[in-house]
Formats: structure tokens, sequence, C-alpha cells
């Protein structure tokens, strides 16, 4: 080929990215009593967790998990006599309270799309003992921001995988 004729062509960084950012793009969502949340990002979820999250979110999350409401209310700490009375009196949970439980949304969406969807393999895997967690049961691991990252560790792993 001759080279006076051949053409330089610039690299394109912005279609580069396009063909990246889709992919790993996540919009959460989150529907308690016909009010929709959704957040694409950390910021945005501590601007949901600051505004603080209605106690019906509370039995989304045990649907969610499919978990009894007792279980949510003992990984995030509150007792059965508040939920109860803030419950009825349409209170907001508080700033970390809120952030657990959308990070617990956020762990359970991703499961399901690493379990293609499958949310009963998902739940089964959230229910036994893994070895890539030390022996421990995934759900016994919600109570924490740690644990739940580390369950997204598991998850990423399988995702990749990698054995978890």
């Amino acid at each position: 080929m001759n080279p006076a004729k051949r053409t330089i062509t610039k690299f394109n960084t912005k279609r580069s990215i396009d063909k990246v950012i889709p992919n790993s793009f996540h919009k959460w969502t989150l529907s308690v009593g016909g009010k929709k949340y959704s957040w694409n990002n950390d910021m945005e979820r501590i601007g949901i967790a600051r505004q603080g999250l209605p106690y019906d979110v509370i039995e989304e999350i045990s649907r969610k998990i499919d978990r009894p409401v007792k279980a949510v209310l003992t990984a995030i700490d509150i007792p059965q006599t508040t939920y109860n009375k803030k419950k009825k009196e349409h209170s907001l949970l508080e700033r970390k309270d809120s952030e657990l439980v959308l990070l617990i949304n956020e762990l359970v969406d991703y499961g399901v799309e690493v379990f293609n969807q499958e949310e009963e393999k998902f739940q089964r895997w959230l229910k036994k003992p893994n070895q890539s967690l030390g022996g421990n049961i995934p759900d016994s691991m919600l109570d924490t921001v740690s644990g739940i990252n580390e369950i997204k560790y598991a998850l990423n792993r399988i995702e990749f995988g990698n054995l978890a």
C-alpha cells in the first residue's frame, strides 16, 4: 500500500466509551406505597437515604429477599414495636437504615442478574453457607454495609467465573 494514500483517522474516545458504559450502567428502583425511588449512583443513593424511606419499605425488602419482616427488622436493628408504631405514624426510616435498605435492594437486583434472572436460584444461594464468605450464610451478613459488600464480591466472582 502506498503510504501517501493512507488516511489517518483520529481515535474516537466517545464511541469507545459508549460501547462500555451501557453494560456497566445500572439504574436501581424501589417502589413503596405508590412512590417510586430510583438512583443511578452513590450520590443519588445518598440523597434518597438522607430524605428517608417510609417504614413500608421493610415489607418490600422482606418480599425481595424472601424472608419474614422480623428477619429484616433484625438485620437493620429495629425492634418490632418501634416498627409497628412508626409504620402506623407513616414515619420515615433514619438515614443509616434507609441506606442499608437501599444497599440490600441493590444487592438483590445484582444477585438476580448474576443468576440469569432465576430468582429462586439466587434465593437458595442466599440461604446456603458459602466458603468464599468464611462459611457464613450470605443472608446472615445483610446487617452491615461491609457484609453486603462481601456478598457483592462473592456474586462478582460468580459472574466472572470464579468459584464462590
